[in-house]
């Protein structure tokens, strides 16, 4: 597979936006995001969701002119439409407010509406923790997952991110979402013709596939079984209810061109450890936690494996399949 530099790959992603009709702003934020995720190993959630953008932009499910702005306002809370366009400016706007609003609160909560793919919710989190504070990320997408007992698909895979400030080291970066696997995994096998495993998906009647088109065509599967239904449903209600944004179930498939504009939902919390027991009581807490988990010689800390492969990529870049390459420069020249 081709390999190309970090710089190469956002300029051609944001120029592939671009001409899909996403503004300059818009497009390079969607880019740096994608860029960052694949240089992070994360090809489901990276330049692999450039051409589905692309086509979103194109048949108007996604606004490439929205700018995104604070609708509403109270105290340590802020609701943020992102007007229908990508997520990613909306998204780094609810950030930024959210950091703003702990600083003066102590905690604050920051929604996004009319939103679309937020991409790997974790990435969305690093400003949060360049500031010294704890985060959390939310998100909703289209239904994807029944709910317990259920049999058809109703909750998205909702992803959840966390990230932990450190003192002088790199922060914790907890980032999953509630089904088995996320389903740009399955996107991934789709395109490269390759079987998933047993337990990952259910075909459009409830059985169980290792065909990815058919588990994109059905339903995924919850982590651990009732109790990620149940998590899913309360990632649905903080990011929708919360926010007035669409349901799962009321949002077409990021996977088909054709369809509604999503206008899911987003959700991030910021919490300043001063307001609490102090920064100090914090850190000391922390790393105590952090010294007893890598007393055991096996153990990983959470997000490490991400930090030393986009590290690797800064110097050696990524490998792109042809096909996605060709892709690119089709969009990037159209």
């Amino acid at each position: 597979m081709p390999r190309l530099g970090l710089t190469e790959l956002a300029a051609l992603a944001t120029a592939a936006l671009e001409r899909a009709g996403a503004s300059p702003a818009m497009a390079a934020a969607t880019a740096r995001a994608l860029v960052a995720a694949d240089a992070q190993g994360l090809a489901s959630h990276g330049l692999s969701r450039v051409p589905q953008y692309a086509a979103h932009l194109k048949l108007g499910r996604a606004v490439g002119a929205a700018e995104p702005a604070v609708v509403r306002s109270k105290g340590g809370a802020a609701l943020v439409d992102a007007g229908d366009g990508l997520a990613f400016p909306a998204c780094a706007l609810a950030v930024r407010e959210a950091i703003a609003r702990a600083r003066l609160h102590g905690i604050a909560f920051a929604g996004v509406t009319n939103s679309h793919h937020f991409g790997a919710a974790s990435h969305h989190l690093e400003p949060v923790a360049d500031a010294g504070f704890v985060g959390l990320a939310f998100g909703n997408s289209p239904a994807a997952m029944p709910a317990w007992g259920g049999r058809r698909a109703l909750f998205g895979t909702n992803p959840i991110a966390a990230v932990f400030p450190r003192r002088n080291a790199a922060p914790l970066v907890i980032d999953l979402s509630l089904s088995e696997v996320a389903r740009g995994k399955l996107m991934v096998a789709a395109r490269e013709g390759k079987p998933i495993p047993q337990g990952w998906a259910l075909d459009r009647d409830g059985n169980p596939t290792t065909e990815p088109q058919a588990g994109l065509d059905g339903m995924m599967l919850p982590a651990g079984g009732v109790k990620g239904a149940m998590l899913a449903l309360v990632v649905e209600l903080l990011v929708c209810a919360l926010t007035g944004a669409h349901m799962g179930f009321e949002a077409d498939s990021f996977f088909v061109d054709a369809g509604n504009r999503p206008r899911i939902g987003q959700a991030f919390i910021v919490i300043d450890p001063g307001a609490l027991a102090g920064r100090e009581a914090f850190d000391e807490r922390l790393e105590t936690l952090v010294a007893a988990m890598l007393a055991d010689p096996t153990v990983r800390l959470p997000g490490e494996r991400r930090r030393k492969l986009a590290a690797k990529a800064a110097g050696d870049g990524v490998e792109i399949p042809q096909p996605l390459l060709d892709q690119l420069n089709g969009l990037a020249a159209a």
